[in-house]
């Protein structure tokens, strides 16, 4: 099929109810894509966060109650279709349930939809025959967040290489730069004199919060503090852990922010010690950006953007020791750990634009847009 060259009507299903990376990228990738001309639906449920905050990114939201793999939803969603067959020109879809059910939909809808399916975590893909058919032939194309993450679906669910491409999320260059500490911490309330280390992450258990927290308690400089910035599941059980450990006066829990970047300008040290289903976190290349030294593990495609003691410190998973001791090295050598901020920066600034990601999420819709 040849590349379709004008404004596209781009119809993103996302069934997920929670709040992270995937739906940010979801609405900041529709936002830029709407400022270059296309349209963009999201269909998602009513109760969903991204159906709630859609209308804040300037995106058009249509609640359908895809939560469940069910006959209701597959016939709600089948529904809307039919209604808007001859106005839409892609389905891209998210998460397994939303991408069941559009995959099982579109083959009952006459013209049939092409369907890009985005794979945003690392989380494995049982190698059966039903994965094998929605990823290798339902979809018309497939995007993973890194390259690990599509090697592993063209070895174990025959993916072709030429309809799969990874596409890290893209980050605002313009937001997200370097800034005046001081005044970051000023604004904040944060202490001048301590050394900050910072986390931004939803508090779920495998972002690797309670690493970190055993990671401090080994540093006995109570100059030595974390910021934990983000809510989630975890939030009460690790407010016990705090407790538990005696890190009360050392852990400052800021709760989820709109506007994350004066938190990262005001750190010293960005850790995200994650031990299961990252991508290539935007956490990470957000903190990058800001110039931060990084301290992270090889999950998922971390290892994309992160070269150990070049752009960051590659720690392993679930070893608050590794953890510790990376941290530490960055407090002793300051130097050491200007350097691998400014690499850091200097490499996202190069491949982790907002923009890039947009011009390769655009030439895939293009690709796969139906001729209407």
């Amino acid at each position: 099929m040849s590349t379709v060259r004008r404004p596209l009507h781009i119809v993103h299903t996302e069934a997920s109810c929670g709040w992270g990376g995937q739906e940010i990228r979801i609405l900041e990738e529709s936002r830029g894509l709407i400022a270059r001309g296309h349209r963009v639906t999201i269909l998602a449920p009513a109760e969903s966060s991204i159906y709630r905050r859609a209308s804040e990114w300037g995106v058009g939201a249509v609640a359908l109650p895809l939560v469940k793999k069910r006959i209701g939803p597959l016939l709600s969603l089948r529904g809307w279709l039919i209604a808007n067959a001859h106005d839409v020109d892609l389905l891209n879809t998210h998460s397994s349930t939303d991408s069941w059910l559009a995959a099982l939909a579109v083959r009952t809808v006459a013209p049939r939809l092409p369907i890009v399916r985005t794979r945003h975590i690392s989380a494995p893909v049982r190698n059966s025959t039903a994965n094998r058919w929605l990823y290798a032939t339902a979809a018309t194309h497939v995007v993973t967040t890194g390259e690990s993450l599509r090697r592993e679906l063209i070895a174990n669910l025959g993916v072709a290489e030429e309809s799969s491409t990874s596409i890290p999320t893209g980050i605002d260059t313009r937001r997200f730069a370097p800034g005046d500490k001081a005044a970051a911490r000023a604004q904040l309330g944060l202490e001048a004199e301590i050394f900050w280390i910072g986390i931004v992450a939803t508090l779920r258990s495998w972002k690797g919060h309670s690493y970190l927290l055993e990671a401090l308690e080994q540093l006995p400089d109570p100059r030595v503090r974390l910021l934990i910035v983000g809510d989630g599941p975890q939030r009460q059980a690790l407010e016990a852990k705090v407790i538990e450990l005696g890190l009360t006066e050392r852990v400052r829990f800021a709760g989820e922010q709109k506007d994350v970047v004066p938190w990262l300008q005001a750190l010293d040290v960005f850790a995200l010690p994650s031990y299961a289903n990252e991508g290539v976190s935007q956490a990470v290349m957000q903190a990058m950006l800001v110039g931060l030294p990084i301290v992270t593990t090889a999950v998922g495609s971390m290892r994309d953007i992160i070269d150990n003691r070049h752009t960051g410190l590659i720690i392993a998973a679930k070893d608050s020791v590794q953890l510790a001791d990376a941290i530490q090295s960055l407090h002793s050598d300051p130097a050491a750990a200007h350097l691998l901020g400014e690499r850091a920066h200097a490499f996202a600034l190069e491949h982790c634009s907002l923009e890039r990601m947009l011009d390769r999420m655009e030439a895939i819709f293009m690709g796969a847009a139906r001729q209407r």
